[in-house]
């Protein structure tokens, strides 16, 4: 009996892929048939440091032998060991950490601090933004399509248009409390922030009093070329959220704040049952090392530029199909001139996985793992999918 033809089932909040999976490793999963597929979906970027990294799963292994669960009230060794670790990659200035099990939780934390100390209660988030699912990332989370059904929500939130300063400006005031930043953003159609964008907004929080909250979620831990992607923009986050890749896909995720901050937060202002748990932390630990160790951030680099440089010569060969290549380092998609989802199913069909972003960008986020001979398979594919594509197949085309 197989799943579908149990009487229990999940609920089908996600679209299903109708791909059963029996193993992954590295940068490619298995079917229960035993056929390999190149991984540029890695649950949702997740296992952007490769499927069972054999450093992360030491890690856990280790810890497993030792304590799998305690709360935040008790030191543990393994709690030491990611605090002195993370001291190296943290931006400076950064001085409190608080660990959680996910993106939307730590965006939680982030605006509950920026709440608690600004006195504040106003957010400030963009247009195509996305920070979560729950009610209170959910406040910042632009589409309609997620919103629709739960209003009110708990915060109060102005979106505006992203890359715009002259909207900066006029947005933040003495009433917010956080302005809510994607370096690059993700799900809303992989569109980086400009450097003068983000200087405007560093700039207005900075006169405002309010707290710049850095989302980091989905871009940081190397995957842009750089430790984090906001230090592209030469910027200073108040706030950061990281998650997905700090635990080499282990369910894990985290907020860092200023020192300055973070001295103002009392007991019982939060908590979390599981967050930061042994097994969490043993999986932070070996993602640093494997960030440091195997220079994580300038292999995205250059394999990014491999890969953008690849999928342009697509689009270029494609242009009834294609409009142009969209992200950065190996955060990267192709937009299309209708929606990717048939385009994603073809693409599995021969062995390929990946995801959407926005309304028509078809994204790609593979493991820093992958080799040339990947690259060359996921562009030989996409051009492949889009060469033979006939308007009608995906709408008009237009």
């Amino acid at each position: 009996m197989n799943a579908l033809e149990k009487s229990l089932r999940i609920i089908p909040f996600a679209k299903p892929r109708l791909l059963r999976l029996s193993r992954a490793y590295g940068q490619y999963v298995w079917d229960e048939a035993g056929r390999k597929y190149l991984d540029c979906h890695t649950g949702h970027g997740a296992a952007f440091l490769g499927h069972r990294n054999p450093k992360v799963v030491e890690s856990i292994k280790h810890q497993m032998d030792v304590i799998m669960t305690a709360t935040p009230a008790f030191q543990t060794d393994i709690a030491d060991e990611v605090l002195s670790k993370l001291s190296r990659i943290l931006p400076s200035g950064m001085g409190y950490v608080y660990f959680l099990n996910s993106g939307s939780e730590a965006v939680e934390l982030a605006m509950k601090i920026a709440r608690k100390v600004t006195g504040r209660k106003r957010f400030v988030a963009f247009r195509n933004s996305f920070h979560g699912r729950t009610m209170g990332a959910l406040s910042v989370t632009w589409n309609p399509r997620y919103r629709e059904g739960y209003e009110p929500f708990p915060w109060e939130t102005r979106f505006i248009p992203y890359n715009d300063a002259d909207a900066v400006t006029s947005a933040v005031d003495e009433s917010v409390a956080a302005v809510l930043l994607e370096p690059v953003q993700g799900e809303g159609g992989l569109t980086p922030a400009t450097q003068g964008f983000a200087r405007a907004l560093a700039e207005a929080c900075e006169g405002a009093g309010a707290f710049l909250i850095v989302d980091e979620v989905q871009a940081g831990f190397g995957r842009t070329g750089r430790v984090w992607a906001h230090e592209h923009l030469n910027i200073k986050p108040d706030i950061l959220v990281a998650g997905k890749s700090i635990g080499g896909g282990f369910p894990v995720s985290m907020v860092a704040v200023r020192s300055s901050i973070g001295e103002r937060l009392r007991e019982a202002e939060h908590g979390s049952t599981h967050g930061g748990n042994p097994l969490a932390l043993a999986a932070v630990s070996g993602g640093i090392d494997v960030l440091i160790g195997d220079s994580v951030p300038s292999k995205s680099s250059l394999l990014g530029e491999k890969l953008s440089a690849e999928l342009k010569k697509v689009v270029e060969r494609c242009t009834h199909a294609a409009r142009g290549v969209k992200g950065m380092g190996l955060m990267l998609g192709i937009e299309l001139r209708f929606s990717p989802e048939e385009v994603i199913r073809e693409l599995q069909t021969k062995g390929l996985l990946c995801l959407k972003a926005g309304a028509t960008v078809l994204r790609l986020l593979p493991p820093y793992l992958i080799n040339d001979e990947d690259i060359r398979l996921c562009s030989e594919l996409i051009e492949e999918v889009l060469s033979s594509w006939k308007p009608e197949k995906g709408g008009s085309g237009a």
